[in-house]
């Protein structure tokens, strides 16, 4: 007997003791969605198939779901504190469709806010590895429906009938004449102690607002300039804060020779000596910014003073594993790609605000991890961590990068040190210099091939080290029994194989990582390593097809393993016109990737002629742009197309940045990069003038992960259309990286200034 779809069972929640209606939901085996991949000839199962980052997060999520609550209120309004942090990806919209859907009440009804860290929640409260919607679609259903059935139950007892002749429309119950608010019984719903409650859920049939196109419940609010971030948050004698760093990474502080000067300096209120620089206090960022050039400090060595790009790689390659299969009675094609350090750039620069006391702390920063943030930050202020408030705030943009909380741990010491509170703000400069990094790595690759099929696929990822102290980590260690994965792997290692999986039936296939111990400051990019791993392994697919005398397309589509994947591919080639024919140094190219349980091809047009590639726009060459770009996407149930659809969009976005211009160059233990001029993320020159997203229709009754899926095969396809439009294999990326096309600002502020100076546009 098959399993009833989740919204035909009926669903196990919690009333919960509080003076309104508050319910609770525990994840049950929904919450984990590995599904059996079956053991096909050539290619077996890789780990990621059959359990992936996503399930990992579910199942350690689990425990303390139970504790995550809707409520209803007086006024008619349902509220969710959702314990995931808001960078932009539209989850809070997502969220509160949710809750609308199952409660059946207006959109506008719903308040979705982000919980302060919760330490009681253990590892319930990360925001990453585009989880959030696998992971908390289900449960806040659940919560939302046992809402609704109490309510109506309530409005049933009150009037002595039945609750199947009450009917609900837009949070008002109603029996023939008689009709109630969902707010006049918020206080009569509510459970004097906590027992269990069951509801249905809504059949997917009966959707007014799950799979409906909506804008963002904020979006009013962005567009009129109210919405607030971080730097927005008035906290009371919070002053603007800002550093002057060392120049190369992790660098120490030696002396400050003129420190009681400074304090004389108009607005300055404090000076502080910090782990990695020195901390300015005044009534402005701009008298901050004066301040710091007035510094005069002697450095300490940092961590990577002797780096430089070219002492990476070598590291990098020397590091690399042996590939086993021998191309013996074989052609093979080998490739090596090298995919330099790139910085995830958020369009806010890193900010904090921090009231340090003796006895407690408080701190309001985008925090993707806060129970983390709050651990480390209590420990390192020698505080008890139930001492520690930590608010989450919405980020303007993330990519990874507020997995890691340095900007609040450094607002703590500060204002520890200083005595007061302070609102600290990272420079575009700190952000580039000082700031995560998303590490250089070399993706090499074998394969192997003979009368028309190919018979190995060998791939070994080498990097520097990746930092995973922000939360994962400690999600592996407790589920390790549980994972598919054999022998003593790393952190790294472990997600590297719950991520990656080759998409084809290409024989006898392993995918190895292995890093090197650089004390760069590192963290996840979007879409952590698939972007170059599919990069690399759709090139050589391009490449087998060629050598085969076969048209990409229809390579893929023999050897897909995935029906999802053909049919997203089908639909590209048939939208975006494969095949077409165009000029001499133009091509399209095909790129197609399956992750977080969803599917996604990606097919684009790419312009390489000398006309193009050599046009300047301010002075500046700006090199190959794509013409045309098309993401066929099958991301299971679309809770919000419209939220779908701009996930695509801002994926694509980060690949043409990754494959055509953005990467930092180190030197000398110092990335070059120190402004938005230079750091060329995706610019209006480079955008396609055409860019569509098609969302496939799907029978899966739930949602995939979606806020990373784009960005890999959006890379490869851009890759594989610049090999066909040049008739040369690039194995170098971005493809702009060789030429560093800038003059770098100066690596400290106090130097005389150039105009280009990157603390005159930190803000």
């Amino acid at each position: 007997m098959t399993e009833p779809a989740p919204e035909r069972r009926r669903v196990l929640a919690y009333l919960l003791a509080a003076p309104t209606l508050a319910v609770g939901v525990r994840f049950g085996a929904d919450a984990v969605q590995g599904q059996e991949a079956a053991a096909a000839v050539p290619s077996p199962p890789q780990p990621e198939n059959l359990f992936d980052l996503g399930d990992l997060q579910n199942l350690v999520a689990a425990p303390t779901s139970g504790l995550i609550t809707v409520q209803v209120h007086t006024d008619g309004t349902a509220s969710f504190a959702v314990p995931r942090a808001e960078v932009g990806q539209g989850m809070t919209t997502a969220i509160a469709m949710m809750i609308a859907e199952e409660m059946d009440l207006p959109l506008n009804k719903v308040r979705v806010a982000l919980a302060d860290a919760r330490p009681e929640l253990l590892m319930n409260q990360f925001t990453g590895g585009s989880n959030s919607m696998r992971s908390m679609y289900l449960p806040v259903r659940t919560a939302a429906a046992v809402a609704r059935q109490r309510l109506v139950s309530t409005a049933a007892e009150e009037w002595g009938v039945a609750a199947s002749r009450l009917t609900v429309e837009d949070g008002v119950i109603r029996c023939g004449a008689r009709s109630a608010t969902y707010g006049s019984l918020a206080e009569k719903a509510a459970s004097a102690k906590v027992r269990a409650a069951t509801a249905r859920l809504k059949p997917r049939e009966a959707f007014t607002v799950l799979g409906t196109p909506r804008n963002r419940i904020d979006a009013l609010e962005i567009v009129t300039g109210r919405k607030k971030f971080g730097m927005d948050h008035d906290v009371p004698d919070a002053k603007p804060t800002m550093v002057r760093r060392p120049p190369t990474i992790n660098g120490t502080v030696k002396a400050v020779h003129n420190a009681d000067a400074v304090l004389r300096m108009p607005g300055i209120t404090d000076v502080a000596v910090i782990e990695h620089g020195v901390a300015v206090r005044g009534a402005t960022f701009g008298q901050c910014i004066d301040a710091l050039r007035a510094l005069e400090v002697t450095w300490g060595r940092g961590a990577v003073d002797t780096e430089s790009d070219d002492t990476v790689l070598r590291k990098i390659k020397a590091a690399a594993l042996p590939m086993v299969v021998p191309p013996l009675f074989t052609k093979k094609v080998d490739a090596e790609f090298t995919f330099a350090f790139a910085s995830n750039s958020p369009l806010e620069p890193d900010n904090a605000i921090a009231d340090v006391r003796a006895d407690r702390a408080e701190i309001w920063s985008s925090l993707k991890v806060p129970i983390v943030a709050q651990q480390d930050i209590a420990a390192r202020l020698g505080l008890p961590q139930k001492a520690v408030t930590v608010h989450v705030v919405e980020g303007g943009g993330s990519f990874g990068r507020h997995l890691f909380h340095d900007v609040a741990a450094e607002a703590a010491e500060i204002s520890q040190k200083m005595g007061k509170p302070v609102k600290l703000s990272w420079s575009r400069t700190d952000n580039f210099r000082q700031g995560r990094t998303h590490p250089m790595c070399v993706s090499r690759v074998r394969a192997t091939y003979a009368l028309g099929n190919v018979l190995s696929y060998e791939q070994r990822h080498t990097g520097s080290q990746t930092d995973f102290g922000h939360g994962l980590g400690e999600m592996i260690t407790s589920a390790a029994a549980k994972l598919p994965v054999a022998g003593n792997l790393t952190f790294a290692e472990t997600i590297f194989q719950l991520t990656q999986s080759t998409p084809y039936h290409f024989g006898a296939t392993t995918q190895l990582l292995n890093e090197v111990p650089l004390k760069f400051n590192t963290g996840s990019m979007r879409n952590i390593y698939s972007p170059n791993v599919a990069c690399a392994r759709e090139l050589v697919v391009d490449q087998l097809a060629a050598r085969m005398g076969r048209d990409p397309v229809e390579f893929r589509r023999a050897f897909l393993k995935d029906k999802r994947l053909r049919a997203v591919l089908d639909r590209a080639a048939e939208e975006g016109g494969w095949g077409r024919p165009l000029p001499a140094g133009m091509a399209q190219g095909v790129g197609v990737h399956a992750e977080y349980r969803g599917a996604v091809a990606a097919l684009v047009e790419i312009d390489c002629r000398p006309e193009t590639v050599n046009r300047k726009i301010r002075d500046a060459v700006t090199g190959p742009r794509v013409t045309k770009a098309l993401m066929v996407v099958d991301a299971g149930f679309a809770i919000n197309p419209r939220g779908l659809e701009a996930q695509m969009m801002g994926g694509f976005n980060d690949a043409l940045a990754m494959a055509l211009t953005s990467s930092l160059h180190i030197k000398d233990g110092l990335p070059l990069e120190g402004s938005w001029d230079n750091y060329f993320y995706t610019r209006q020159w480079n955008t396609p003038l055409e860019l569509r997203v098609v969302i496939m229709p799907s029978d899966s009754e739930k949602p995939a992960g979606a806020g990373e899926l784009g960005v890999a095969p959006a890379f490869a396809a851009i890759a594989c259309a610049y090999a066909r439009a040049t008739g040369t294999l690039p194995t170098s990326f971005p493809i702009n990286h060789g030429t560093l096309g800038f003059d770098p600002l100066p690596r400290e502020p106090s130097t005389p200034q150039s105009p280009t100076d990157g603390l005159d546009r930190a803000f």
